[in-house]
């Protein structure tokens, strides 16, 4: 599997061109499937859905041009046979996984099958925005953020801070200036001197692509590597 991290999606020349690479033709002859499951938790889920679908959020995923586009719901994937929706995933060029509740994300990519089946998918190019981003890594920094939307009795915030794991690198998205409300390179900083891994903080004009291993940052913006 091939990798494209972003924070925001496919936002400048330089992430789509190391799209194009990473799928080995033009977007317009590949096909994707959009996994928007993340966006379910949150109050303002059932319009972040649609416009992640519909091409009409903040990052450029859907809207990019595909020869052809299908909707993956994880959800729905334990309710129906295998045979139903793996071949249609080996099939896609590409898996566009949206952002939303990093928690949610990670639980429904175990329960429906979908985290087992990712290392096998050898020429699949992963395109994560956000949540979907940080579901492959092995540390949650959302995970206090995401508790708030587990439901009453769910034993799901057990799993608050177990993200896949598929890369050896912690990410945080939504990299801002010091002195804006958001993810600071400071308050990233708080957060990494926590955990083992090193920790990439990139913003929504940075993407990550990790291709047998090598890793490679692509920016028109500003990221940082933070290192123990």
């Amino acid at each position: 599997m091939k990798l494209l991290l972003t924070s925001m999606g496919v936002t400048n020349a330089s992430i789509s061109d190391a799209l194009v690479e990473l799928l080995g033709k033009p977007i317009a002859e590949s096909s994707a499937l959009i996994i928007p499951t993340a966006a379910h938790p949150f109050p303002q889920g059932a319009g972040m859905v649609w416009e992640a679908v519909a091409g009409r959020a903040p990052g450029p995923l859907a809207e990019l041009g595909w020869k052809s586009l299908g909707v993956l719901e994880l959800t729905a994937l334990p309710t129906i046979r295998e045979e139903s929706w793996v071949p249609a995933v080996r099939d896609a060029d590409a898996l566009l996984v949206w952002g939303g509740d990093v928690l949610y994300l990670c639980h429904w990519m175990r329960r429906s099958g979908l985290a087992d089946l990712l290392p096998s998918l050898d020429s699949t190019v992963y395109v994560g925005v956000s949540a979907g981003s940080i579901a492959l890594t092995p540390h949650n920094p959302d995970a206090e953020f995401d508790l708030q939307f587990v439901p009453d009795g769910s034993d799901m915030a057990q799993e608050a801070d177990m993200t896949l794991g598929l890369v050896d690198f912690a990410l945080h998205p939504h990299l801002v200036p010091e002195g804006t409300p958001g993810a600071t390179l400071s308050a990233i900083e708080r957060w990494a001197e926590g955990i083992p891994s090193s920790t990439y903080a990139i913003d929504d004009a940075t993407a990550i692509t990790v291709v047998d291993g090598a890793v490679r940052v692509v920016s028109e913006g500003d990221w940082h590597l933070l290192q123990h």
